[in-house]
């Protein structure tokens, strides 16, 4: 099979398994962004009078119609085609002839690559943060349902002062919105439009325009110069997989309360049998799985995050080939978000509180009564605490 970057001498067919890895795998989610940016840069080749208009035609058509098929799996990017933009454009000249070949005029697969990225990370973005506010809401949802269920807040593991579910869900709720808008500050790196910078080094002889194709894909604006696109890899996707790590860990918090809760020692919550899983051994075992690989998955996140920043460090500037293992944790740490922020909601919305179990310590009113103590007899606080404590011994 003939790559973008062939010259005629074949290629040992174990360097290719090793070189294209699983990339090939994972640049079937770009698929439908780079068809995008293609045609806009298509578009963007004939304005400036390098590509004909009967060339454009073809080249939109064809891309579009890849794009269909490839919604409808009729065709994926396979290890022969090494990544998803030599499987593009290799079936667009399959397709329409010489034409397709004209399209890769004026970029590199570095931009090529990097702008279809972009595109798939403004969507897996908004689509992160509609979920985490749902899991919000649903938490929301909860506190009213609860409103009148007390609880006791913990300090060191012991009942330290009063609290509740509205208090107990409605801190969770306000954290998973502070990381929904966490999410939402990496829309600046993804931003900048790096089509036409091409290796790195732009695209010395064509007088390309960067704006039209910023333009038409959306983007806020040029990255510039050409020789920070490459210097920018791994920023924003480091970025996104920290939001995403703040977000795994306060979802792992809620998940530990829960677990804690729902052992038969408290016995706060009840989980349905729908949410839960059973022993192979014991009959009489439902176990809250679901909760528990929420609660371990924080750790994936972050080792996500430090997969993706330990690639980058200390990389010379340029392009390099290591840029490209920054796919995987990206996109595992994408995906296991995605698929936690789904199963919540109906978890939450499953969690029944038993306020029979609930048992408060007599003392939990303590601090209550010392600041009262001190506002009515007008004495420090440090004093108050003192009679309180005496007292309570």
């Amino acid at each position: 099979m003939t790559r973008l970057w062939d010259k005629g001498t074949p290629l040992d067919e174990r360097v290719l398994r090793y070189t294209a890895g699983e990339d090939h795998a994972l640049d079937d989610r770009l698929v439908p962004y780079d068809v995008r940016a293609s045609i806009a840069h298509a578009e963007m080749l004939n304005t400036q009078g390098l590509l004909s208009l009967a060339d454009l035609d073809a080249i939109r058509d064809g891309l579009n119609a890849l794009a269909g098929e490839h919604a409808r799996g009729l065709w994926r990017v396979e290890l022969a085609d090494e990544d998803g933009q030599t499987a593009l454009e290799r079936r667009l000249t399959e397709r329409i002839g010489t034409a397709g070949a004209r399209v890769h005029l004026g970029r590199s697969r570095n931009d090529q690559v990097l702008t279809a990225l972009r595109l798939y990370l403004r969507g897996t973005i908004e689509d992160l943060q509609a979920g985490a506010l749902e899991v919000a809401e649903t938490l929301d949802e909860l506190a009213v349902r609860e409103g009148g269920t007390a609880l006791p807040g913990y300090t060191h593991m012991q009942q330290a002062m009063p609290s509740s579910v509205a208090l107990w869900a409605g801190g969770f709720a306000a954290e998973i919105r502070d990381d929904a808008h966490g999410l939402v500050a990496v829309a600046r790196r993804i931003g900048l439009s790096p089509l036409g910078s091409a290796a790195g080094y732009g695209t010395p002889g064509l007088p390309i325009d960067r704006d039209a194709t910023r333009a038409a894909l959306g983007f806020a604006a040029v990255h510039e110069p050409v020789t920070a696109v490459q210097l920018s890899r791994g920023k924003a996707e480091a970025q996104l997989l920290f939001e995403i790590t703040l977000l795994m860990q306060d979802l792992g918090r809620f998940a530990a309360d829960v677990l804690l809760y729902a052992t038969h020692e408290f016995g706060f919550v009840t989980l349905p049998e729908a949410f839960t899983t059973g022993s192979s051994i014991m009959p009489q075992k439902r176990n809250p799985d679901l909760f528990e690989l929420i609660r371990g998955r924080s750790a994936t996140a972050l080792g996500c995050l430090t997969e993706a920043l330990a690639v980058c460090a200390k990389l010379p500037s340029g392009y390099n080939r290591d840029l490209q293992l920054i796919k995987f944790p990206l996109f595992r740490g994408i995906d296991l978000s995605a698929e936690t922020l789904a199963i919540l909601p109906p978890a939450i919305a499953a969690l029944r509180f038993n306020r029979e179990a609930i048992r408060l310590d007599p003392a939990i009113n303590a601090a209550e009564e010392a600041n009262r103590l001190a506002v009515r007899e007008g004495i420090p606080f440090r004093e108050a605490y003192r009679r309180v404590a005496a007292k309570l011994r």
